[in-house]
């Protein structure tokens, strides 16, 4: 049995591309899933993919994941996808389509112009009521994988990595609260003594690794990434420009600890760290930049059921590419070149 671990990047509606790859991971059987850092919507597919392992195995966490994706907005009946995605138009027509519906021009407005506690304690996540129906009995269970979900403390600007008992609905809607959108999730922290406000967790890390360097893990950490890290195109107007400073914040988090990766793992082959002081930590990443790249940030906020079918396809495709090249090597070496990353 090959153990991995899993790290889910957040990106509101396009966490459908996560989906598909974790659809696709859950048939290879020989492959277990031995912990998952997820922030925001990644976040929310791990907690509903771990509740559906401990409650059925993989084929519950599959349902699972295909209920979730279906309150949101999917087609998930694969022949009425399939044939609605051939049909409707490009990538790039759907995301300029959905920029300039009503529906997200009136909530782009709205958040430019108010506050979110302007509207007073009637505006809720409209993703609780979803979560609402989940077992967090399941997601809090010692068996399946460990789970993380990272959100970020408003005063003090740091990360807080729930886990185990902490693991509640709240917990989840605090990784993924826009502040433009929501108002912070209050949530009682032990260490502090004191209820803290949690915006999301994408600000300090998207996700975040470091609780995946435990001894007990496996060495071996699977990013599924739906974040573009790099763009060719320089935005030019107002949305476009939005849009690409939330990605380079959204992945500036996760670009730092990758660079300490890169340290750490330097460190070792100079043998300037003795052996087993510092774990070794095998980097692999599933994306699809091309995709990602034409969409915009109304793809993320509108969950219109065309995108969401052609990410989780995408997101199948680019999982299945990447254990058709790299299985083997999952284990043994890195898949990802961290300095030709960062040159």
């Amino acid at each position: 049995m090959i153990r991995i671990n899993l790290a889910l990047q957040g990106g509101g509606a396009h966490g459908a591309f996560t989906w598909g790859a974790l659809d696709r991971l859950l048939a290879e059987r020989d492959i277990e899933i031995a912990a998952i850092s997820g922030t925001s919507a990644g976040a929310m597919n791990a907690a509903v993919l771990k509740a559906g392992l401990v409650r059925g195995g993989r084929d519950a966490a599959r349902a699972n994941l295909e209920w979730f994706w279906g309150r949101i907005g999917a087609v998930t009946d694969a022949r009425w996808s399939d044939w609605i995605s051939a049909l409707a138009p490009t990538a790039p027509a759907m995301a300029r389509a959905i920029e300039w519906s009503p529906a997200f021009r009136a909530l782009e407005a709205a958040t430019r112009m108010m506050s979110p506690y302007a509207y007073g304690p009637m505006l809720r996540n409209p993703l609780a009521r979803v979560l609402g129906e989940i077992r967090f009995e399941d997601v809090r269970d010692p068996a399946g994988p460990r789970l993380f979900v990272g959100a970020t403390n408003v005063r003090s600007g740091k990360i807080r990595v729930f886990t185990g008992d902490e693991l509640t609905a709240e917990a989840v809607l605090a990784s993924a609260c826009l502040p433009t959108l929501f108002r912070a999730v209050e949530i009682d922290d032990p260490a502090t003594g004191r209820r803290e406000a949690y915006w999301d967790g994408g600000y300090t890390g998207n996700p975040a690794l470091f609780p995946l360097y435990d001894k007990d893990l496996p060495d071996d950490v699977v990013i599924v990434n739906i974040n573009p890290l790099h763009r060719d195109e320089v935005p030019g107007d107002s949305l476009a420009i939005q849009n690409r400073i939330n990605e380079i914040s959204f992945n500036s988090s996760l670009l730092r600890e990758l660079r300490a990766v890169d340290f750490v793992r330097r460190l070792l082959a100079d043998h300037r760290l003795p052996e087993g002081a510092m774990k070794r930590v095998l980097v692999h990443m599933v994306g699809d930049d091309a995709l990602m790249n034409d969409l915009n940030v109304a793809t993320k906020t509108i969950p219109a059921p065309v995108i969401l079918a052609r990410l989780r396809a995408a997101g199948e495709m680019a999982m299945d590419r990447f254990l058709r090249d790299h299985k083997a090597d999952l284990g043994r070496r890195d898949t990802v070149d961290l300095r030709k990353m960062f040159s």
